[in-house]
């Protein structure tokens, strides 16, 4: 692999005039919701951007297509030097059964940004891992019209980045109030109310700490350790820098959450790591026993810095953080950021 002395290269930056593939890998847009997709694919277009809709995107069961027909279709979006970006409209449930049907050859032999969150973390986890490509897990299509909060970088922003640029997300101290949009009513929305006050959380006193960003949503990407496509034991030892291992829980109860982060801990994945960023999480307590308690419960034992309630995955607004990039977190009284550097 070429590109950082860890083995990362970054894809070259998307441009207005390039092309962005969309293609569901896991769940597909129902029919309620193509007046949103078909939103967002003009508003992207009205940016200067070609976009080339997947045969695997619209549908009504758990998934766009077979797994053997999603596969090809997001290899194929990989191997076409025409297309950028490949992006899914959302998450869903079982991307994990084309986890090891995906070209990570191709996408090392010319290098594409993947972008998205949740399932999509499924993915974008073995991908960066077996090809040595960085990948973007943040805002996914339908997101991408919202306005977002000061400090927060758009995807769009991120990847149009040159190799050796910067850019910092900033703890924006605000979260979103209330719940998901209604996109089968409002398909046009690109505001969030995000009035609901917020903080990232370090309990250490200040943090200055450097690594390469790995990780993506704790409900899925578990399922993937111990396997050939989470060996992050084996990337922390190619990282002279060490890692920063980030994790959100979407829905799993406070007992589930601290099962599944034991076991990453089993695995190794928090071996080298200069500090772990955890998500913001609406997922429910189990009785008494809250997510807070499951933090310190599986990784309280290790002599690791924990950051809290970072604004990344399912509890908006969301942050891009960037598989492979070397990160420098700062937790320093008013001063919460995270500056990631394509290097």
């Amino acid at each position: 692999m070429n590109g950082s002395p860890s083995g990362i290269t970054y894809p070259r930056p998307l441009r207005p005039g390039d092309t962005i593939a969309v293609t569901a890998s896991s769940a597909p847009v129902r029919p309620e919701h193509e007046g949103r997709l078909d939103f967002v694919i003009g508003w992207l277009r009205d940016r200067g951007y070609r976009v080339v809709e997947g045969e695997c995107l619209r549908g009504e069961g758990v998934v766009s297509a077979s797994a053997q027909d999603r596969a090809d279709e997001f290899n194929a979006f990989v191997r076409d030097p025409s297309v950028r970006a490949v992006v899914p409209p959302w998450g869903g449930e079982t991307a994990i059964d084309i986890v090891d049907l995906l070209d990570a050859d191709a996408l090392a032999a010319d290098p594409t940004w993947v972008v998205g969150w949740s399932d999509i973390s499924t993915l974008l986890l073995p991908l960066t891992l077996r090809s040595g490509v960085a990948t973007l897990h943040g805002q996914n299509l339908m997101d991408t019209p919202y306005d977002l909060p000061r400090g927060t970088a758009h995807w769009l922003d991120v990847v149009a980045r040159e190799r050796g640029e910067k850019f910092v997300q900033q703890d924006p101290g605000v979260r979103r109030r209330g719940g998901w949009d209604d996109w089968s009513r409002l398909p046009a929305v690109t505001r969030v109310d995000l009035s609901e006050p917020a903080s990232w959380r370090y309990d250490g006193g200040s943090l200055d700490v450097t690594g390469r960003l790995i990780g993506g949503c704790l409900d899925v990407v578990c399922h993937l350790a111990g396997s050939p496509f989470g060996d992050v034991p084996r990337f922390a030892e190619r990282c002279p820098e060490g890692t920063i291992v980030y994790l959100e829980n979407c829905e799993a109860p406070a007992l589930e959450a601290a099962r599944m982060l034991h076991g990453l801990r089993l695995a190794g994945w928090f071996d080298g790591a200069r500090a772990v960023l955890l998500g913001r999480t609406g997922a429910k307590t189990s009785g008494d026993f809250t997510q807070d308690d499951a933090v310190e419960d599986a990784l309280g034992q290790l002599d690791v810095p924990v950051v809290r309630d970072v604004d990344f995955g399912h509890v908006p607004p969301g942050s891009v953080l960037v598989n492979g990039a070397l990160a420098r977190v700062t937790m320093d009284g008013p001063r919460h950021e995270i500056r990631q550097s394509f290097v």
